[in-house]
């Protein structure tokens, strides 16, 4: 080979040499922009993923806060729907109790009425029963005769003038007369009894009659008698 084989040799070598340099060099230089690219994709992946989990955590934690408000405002409901059912079984027992407290106050004035009127009767019967034995041991006979012996020449008689029912309730019936006029009868369950009704009944007769004759006589002493006939009765 001649020197200048030599010469071209080299040079091509040399030119080979610097392509495969250039060459490397720009491979190296893409690859290094390709991995820059890589990393940029990457670190844009990435904080896409970092800003997604944000906000997806931001979402549940929004989610979370709205279901927190939820259950408080559901249990708040329920407390104040159980508070309202309460105060309305408080007021429904309220009302009970009261209305018995009215019932028993109705009932306890009707029995105090009661009782004021059961007393009542008790005293008018106890009233009644006085005036009874009261009347029982008065003397009729006693006070008419008292009554027509003021004047003189007055003369009383009891006269049998019927009896009725029978032997074991027997009623007999008894007249008073005045100088043979009668006075007043009188029934009674025993023959005593019958004197004392018909000489009970005899002073109101009597002054009637003490009236018709001062009416004719015209007499002072025909109306004492009569004040003294009012006494009695």
């Amino acid at each position: 080979m001649t020197t200048t084989g030599w010469i071209v040799a080299i040079l091509s070598f040399a030119v080979a040499l610097v392509l495969g340099f250039v060459a490397c060099t720009l491979i190296r230089r893409r690859k290094e922009k390709n991995d820059q690219r890589k990393i940029e994709d990457a670190e844009q992946e990435a904080l896409r993923i970092v800003n997604e989990a944000i906000k997806s955590s931001e979402n549940k934690k929004r989610e979370a806060l709205l279901e927190a408000k939820e259950e408080i405002l559901k249990n708040r409901s329920e407390y104040e729907k159980e508070v309202k059912e309460r105060r309305a079984e408080q007021q429904k027992q309220e009302r009970r109790l009261q209305q018995k407290e009215e019932n028993l106050d109705h009932k306890t004035e009707m029995i105090e009425k009661k009782e004021e009127a059961l007393a009542q009767k008790h005293a008018a019967l106890d009233k009644e029963q006085e005036e009874a034995v009261e009347e029982r041991r008065r003397d009729y006979k006693t006070e008419l005769q008292e009554l027509v012996q003021r004047r003189s020449g007055q003369v009383l008689h009891y006269e049998l003038t019927g009896t009725s029912g029978p032997d074991h309730a027997k009623q007999f019936t008894f007249r008073v007369t005045l100088n043979g006029k009668e006075l007043g009868q009188g029934t009674g369950r025993s023959k005593k009894e019958a004197e004392q009704s018909a000489a009970r009944s005899a002073p109101e007769q009597l002054k009637k009659r003490e009236k018709k004759e001062h009416a004719r006589t015209g007499r002072c002493s025909a109306t004492i008698h009569i004040g003294q006939v009012n006494k009695m009765i």
